[in-house]
């Protein structure tokens, strides 16, 4: 798989100053840019800190990359999914906490019917929404995004050159 970037407190503006001598506590994710039948994505609206990102989240110890995947959309994107070609690799320093996440990313299809996202408490209180938008849409908003928590500001990054990265193999297929 591709690595398509390294993302460091530099790059979001975070004001701090950029260090890799210090242990991080590695944490592996996974996105999908996730398309239904109608060519839209699933994207995520969190607007209490005013942001969008793709479903995903944390690869748990007993899972494969492909299971968190699949874990990840069911809850909040409402689906299962037939998982396709990789999209890439997204690595993120987030100095101020000590993380390393390694994020894999993958197109995918819904297969089936849609159901009602199910959000875990964290989601909730930062008032997820789920949409189906257009990829060319998605791609807007997450440009026009300001997020307003450390986080995000990552997230962001990091959603909106996978976005980019996957409408260009959208278009070759």
């Amino acid at each position: 798989m591709e690595l398509l970037l390294e993302i460091t407190d530099k790059d979001t503006n975070n004001g701090e100053i950029e260090r890799f001598d210090k242990p991080y506590r590695l944490r592996k994710a996974v996105r999908g840019v996730v398309i239904n039948d109608k060519n839209e994505i699933a994207l995520e609206f969190v607007s209490k800190h005013n942001y969008h990102k793709l479903p995903g989240g944390g690869v748990e110890d007993h899972e494969t990359i492909e299971q968190a995947l699949r874990r990840e959309v069911r809850e909040e994107a409402g689906c299962e999914i037939e998982i396709g070609d990789a999209i890439g690799i997204i690595i993120e320093y987030r100095n101020k906490i000590d993380k390393l996440q390694i994020n894999y990313c993958y197109l995918a299809k819904i297969r089936g019917e849609l159901s009602k996202p199910q959000f875990d408490k964290e989601e909730i209180e930062n008032q997820f929404e789920s949409l189906w938008v257009p990829i060319d849409q998605a791609i807007d908003f997450l440009e026009q995004d300001n997020p307003t928590t450390y986080d995000g500001k990552f997230i962001v990054k990091r959603d909106l050159t996978l976005l980019k990265k996957a409408k260009e193999l959208i278009l070759k297929s």
